[in-house]
C-alpha cells in the first residue's frame, strides 16, 4: 500500500465504555496491519497488563477484544499515519472526535500521548500534565498517559498507566 494512502484504523467504539484510549494517529506499523499499537517498540500492550488494565496481555491483533472488557480505540487523525510530527495537522479532527465522544459517552478517555492531549485542548504539551486532568465541565474523566511508543522511551513512567487502572477500577 503506497505510503500517501495509509489505511485508518477501525474505531473501536460503542456506547457507556469505561475506558476510550485515543491517540494521535496511527503509527506507519500500525497502519500497515491495521492493529492499534503494533509497533514490536511500542509498550502499549504491555503497560495495560502491568497497570492492570487488562488481566492478561493482549497482543495488537487482539485490539477488538478490549471491547468485552468495556475499553476502545480511536485517534484524532483517521487518516494519517507515522510519528507525530509527520501527520498532517489538517487531518487532526478535534471537532470530530469530540462528537465521537459525545455520541458514544466513555466514562474515562486516555490520550497516549501528550502530543494528542495538547492537540485536544489546544495548549502547548510542555503545559500539560501527566495524569488525571482537572474536571471539565460536560466531557469525561481525562487522563493523560506518556506515549507508549518506542521512540519517546526517554519520557517513559508506568505511573499514570497505574493511576488510570486505580480510577477505572473504583
Amino acid at each position: 500500500m503506497p505510503k500517501s494512502t495509509p489505511h485508518r484504523l477501525p474505531d473501536q467504539l460503542r456506547p457507556n465504555l469505561r475506558l476510550v484510549f485515543v491517540g494521535t494517529a496511527a503509527s506507519t506499523r500500525s497502519a500497515e496491519v491495521g492493529h492499534y499499537y503494533a509497533h514490536p517498540g511500542n509498550r502499549f500492550w504491555l503497560a495495560i497488563f502491568e497497570a492492570g488494565i487488562t488481566p492478561r496481555r493482549y497482543q495488537p491483533g487482539e485490539f477488538a477484544a478490549l471491547l468485552e472488557l468495556g475499553i476502545g480505540f480511536t485517534d484524532l487523525s483517521k487518516s494519517g499515519a507515522g510519528m507525530d510530527h509527520e501527520i498532517e495537522a489538517a487531518s487532526i479532527d478535534v471537532p470530530g472526535f469530540k462528537a465521537k465522544m459525545e455520541k458514544y459517552r466513555p466514562k474515562t478517555i486516555a490520550f497516549t500521548s501528550k502530543r494528542a492531549a495538547s492537540l485536544f485542548y489546544g495548549r502547548p504539551s510542555s503545559v500539560i500534565a501527566l495524569g488525571r486532568q482537572p474536571r471539565d465541565g460536560s466531557l469525561p474523566e481525562i487522563f493523560v498517559l506518556p506515549s507508549p511508543s518506542g521512540a519517546a522511551s526517554g519520557h517513559w513512567t508506568i505511573e499514570p498507566w497505574r493511576e488510570l487502572a486505580a480510577w477505572i477500577a473504583s
